[in-house]
């Protein structure tokens, strides 16, 4: 049999390379064709095509202005498809291009198999679409377990495998005790939002620095060109306090993607760090200002570093966090890291998501417990002394910690654990076994990871 994968990101090209062994273990004879980044091509063979770095972009503007490109890349994959005669197509994340490829699909044939892995957040900004996908997706596999029933409705067949993050951080658990004075600091994996964020962060942390001096700040880059990013970002942020009150001002981008208002599942932080990648700690400049801040050149060029590759540990050793929304709250849930969450975009971009987005609470954690368990600063609420008064309260209230905790423990519990990889392989062979006529009605099928082992 052959199957024919679309992965555009990251993420997806980790998560995708992962279901792809988990097929082959279970049918060697599987051939896999398609397009997705370097980890699907190491599995899949040089045929398969690496596409990551021109397809992940983000944002309306940009994808304007590849209209082109992408409109070319979706011809071709049409061709491809048509020329390899897959048994199935798997659909991962990115559904700007997965939906529409998906529906082009269902019109030429209904012979194939359309499987749609890491289900589009539809039902966050945009419910009534889950009727149309019924017309030309088979079958979805959520890795949220609320996904189900929100696809009941639509006669859409949905199965929750669970949320294969969780096998990729199990890895990733060292032996490590939290550090007191210890903060991290998480603005995201893409560059966009980091300028956006990391200067509130970066404020933040400098009035905590006054009010707490023993403190020490870690910054987790997504990659060395965005640590090299922040570098440039934090030196103005190092001056002397402003004498009022103001905010620092942070300059809007308006190319903001409307989608990253809502909750990501891959990861908003779409950009994923393997465990083994080196790190790289670079201690930020100091800037020149008055003498107060001169004289405490050591402590505070030893109080603040950036490091490349190093979420997971960070988040384990931290003993509070400030995390941007996206991926990396789920993340920080799992290690058991109490912490903030803030999130800004421009404010075209923030108004017109307020019109669409229809949940209560942007971090996952939050989502999945149906209350706040983490304290959320979105846009003009994200400010540094807002945010500096929910972290003192995280170091220095044990119940607030516990709290915390506790609901982190009880909302990644509903994840699904380790296999969702295995399970997702076991879920789409059993589709193609099955066998599916395009006429006949959809259903919604829920199954626990533990049926599906």
């Amino acid at each position: 049999m052959t199957i024919y994968f679309v992965a555009g990101e990251v993420s997806a090209d980790n998560h995708g390379a992962a279901l792809m062994r988990s097929l082959r273990a279970l049918d060697p004879e599987l051939k896999f064709v398609g397009r997705g980044g370097p980890q699907m091509q190491q599995v899949a063979g040089a045929q398969f095509k690496n596409w990551i770095g021109d397809a992940a972009v983000l944002g309306l503007w940009e994808v304007l202005r590849k209209y082109g490109y992408f409109r070319e890349q979706f011809r071709q994959a049409l061709n491809e498809i048509r020329e390899s005669k897959p048994d199935a197509v798997v659909l991962i994340d990115y559904p700007g291009f997965n939906l529409r490829l998906a529906r082009a699909l269902r019109k030429q044939s209904h012979s194939r198999k359309t499987i749609y892995y890491i289900s589009p957040q539809v039902w966050a900004w945009n419910r009534g679409r889950i009727k149309k996908m019924a017309r030309f997706i088979d079958l979805v596999l959520c890795i949220f377990p609320f996904e189900t029933d929100v696809y009941a409705a639509s006669g859409l067949r949905a199965v929750f495998v669970g949320h294969p993050m969780i096998e990729r951080l199990e890895r990733q658990k060292i032996d490590t005790h939290r550090d007191q004075n210890l903060i991290g600091l998480f603005p995201g994996s893409r560059s966009r939002e980091v300028r956006k964020i990391f200067p509130v962060m970066i404020e933040a942390a400098r009035r905590l620095l006054e009010l707490n001096p023993p403190l020490r700040f870690q910054v987790a880059a997504a990659s060395e060109q965005l640590a090299d990013e922040m570098r440039k970002i934090v030196t103005p942020h190092l001056n002397p306090l402003p004498s009022g009150r103001g905010e620092a001002k942070v300059e809007a981008e308006p190319n903001e993607s409307l989608h990253q208002m809502s909750a990501s599942p891959t990861g908003k932080a779409k950009m994923e760090i393997a465990p083994n990648e080196s790190s790289h700690q670079t201690p930020l400049p100091l800037s020149r200002g008055d003498e107060r801040m001169r004289s405490a050149k050591g402590p505070l060029l030893d109080a603040i570093e950036i490091t490349v590759g190093q979420t997971a540990t960070i988040m384990q050793r931290a003993f509070v966090g400030i995390v941007a929304s996206g991926s990396a709250t789920l993340e920080a849930a799992y290690f058991a890291m109490p912490f903030v969450l803030i999130y800004k975009v421009a404010w075209p971009t923030y108004v017109a998501a307020r019109l669409v987005v229809n949940v209560d609470f942007l971090g996952m954690p939050n989502l999945l417990a149906g209350k706040e368990v983490v304290p959320e600063f979105i846009q003009h609420e994200a400010k540094p002394d807002a945010i500096i008064e929910a972290v003192r309260l995280l170091m220095d209230d044990s119940p607030a910690r516990d709290r915390m905790i506790s609901d982190f423990d009880a909302t990644t519990s509903k994840l699904g654990g380790t296999g969702a990889s295995e399970r997702a392989a076991q879920a789409i062979l059993e589709e193609l076994k099955e066998g599916r006529s395009p006429d006949r009605p959809g259903g919604v099928e829920t199954v626990s990871p533990s049926t599906t082992r």
